[in-house]
């Protein structure tokens, strides 16, 4: 087949690649460029990420697609970042929220704006690939694609890909599902991949997410549970929930405590005890389910409720066709508004949505 593959500059996409072109398919490679020179050059840049200066990122991929005998084309995706991506983080934090750049890039630029951009400057494919740690079936039972877990279940990124819909699983591979991390870093190496030893990315942005909030000081109060005021702060979007250090509370107190709650328009940020932080419900909005029909009655399945959360037993009601509520048959720590829950049933990603 004719595969497009989405190259980053980093070793899984490299590897991603190389795998294809070795199973004897016509590989074209395409980069997005994301970065956007209004915003301030990180002082200070932190372990590697998606969104930052692009010259050594393009640099690597050029060499990746020289070492590999494939075209590279880097493709201008600033504009729609900016518009899809960053308006929304900017907005999501306005109103006390912690959004999840990453599963919205994926959804709407990476595996939506990018594949037809490349359409657009004429370029022809059957499938889109990327280095994701994921895997994509097809269940004939009930005539869907489905969204699978890696093998490497320490590496899987399924939760960043829930948002993924039906056309897209359909036109998507994922070659690297049955691959370790480590064997990903082993063909590299041996087969002299010029991104072997690069760094994984991890987190969207490699600076202070002020320098893209860009937000003049809001000043209100911190207060406890009981509505006490306990300190001060400068904005609200310095703060998400479970947080712990850093609160500016005057004078200490006696046991430690966490951002339990954030209130927008009352510009106030609630802390309390740990044992606060503990949840046995949530809500969840726009609603995507991607490897199932949209059940109409109650299903048991586990949920994620961020990237590095265990999936928890819960029973998932349906609020109409694009919200639900879940309820946890244990507490569960920090819910945390504008991240999202993911839905499993064993290794399939049965959807998921942004918690309300």
């Amino acid at each position: 087949m004719k595969i497009l593959v989405g190259l980053s500059g980093g070793v899984d996409s490299a590897v991603a690649a190389y795998l294809l072109k070795k199973q004897g398919h016509e590989v074209t490679g395409a980069m997005m460029s994301i970065w956007d020179d209004s915003l301030p050059k990180p002082k200070i840049k932190n372990a590697d990420s998606c969104l930052g200066p692009e010259n050594e990122d393009i640099e690597t991929a050029r060499k990746i697609s020289d070492f590999l005998k494939i075209p590279l084309h880097i493709i201008d995706c600033q504009k729609e970042y900016k518009k899809v991506v960053l308006e929304n983080f900017k907005n999501e934090y306005k109103e006390g929220r912690t959004p999840n750049p990453c599963i919205r890039c994926n959804a709407y630029i990476k595996f939506g704006i990018l594949p037809a951009a490349a359409k657009r400057i004429g370029l022809s494919f059957g499938k889109f690939a990327t280095g994701h740690y994921a895997s994509i079936g097809f269940d004939d039972s009930i005539n869907m694609y489905q969204l699978h877990k890696a093998a490497d279940i320490n590496k899987d990124q399924t939760y960043f890909l829930y948002r993924l819909t039906q056309k897209t699983l359909s036109e998507t591979i994922f070659p690297l599902g049955a691959y370790t991390k480590e064997q990903v870093r082993n063909i590299a190496k041996e087969t002299g991949i010029p991104s072997a030893e690069k760094p994984d990315s991890q987190d969207f942005y490699c600076g202070d997410y002020n320098n893209i909030l860009q937000f003049s000081a809001n000043p209100g109060n911190i207060v406890d549970k009981n509505g006490k005021i306990l300190g001060k702060h400068n904005g609200i979007w310095n703060y998400t929930v479970g947080k712990r250090k850093g609160l500016g509370l005057a004078g200490g107190t006696k046991y430690p405590l966490y951002v339990i709650n954030i209130s927008a328009k009352q510009n106030i940020v609630t802390v309390g005890t740990k044992e606060n932080l503990y949840s046995l419900s949530l809500t969840v909005e726009k609603v995507l389910w991607n490897s199932i029909s949209a059940p109409k009655e109650p299903i048991e399945a586990t949920v994620k409720i961020r990237q590095q959360h265990k999936p928890a037993k819960a029973l998932i009601i349906p609020r109409g066709t694009f919200s639900a509520k879940i309820e946890f048959t244990q507490p569960q720590m920090s819910v945390t508004a504008g991240q999202s829950a993911v839905f499993y049933r064993n290794n399939i990603v049965l959807g998921g949505g942004i918690i309300r």
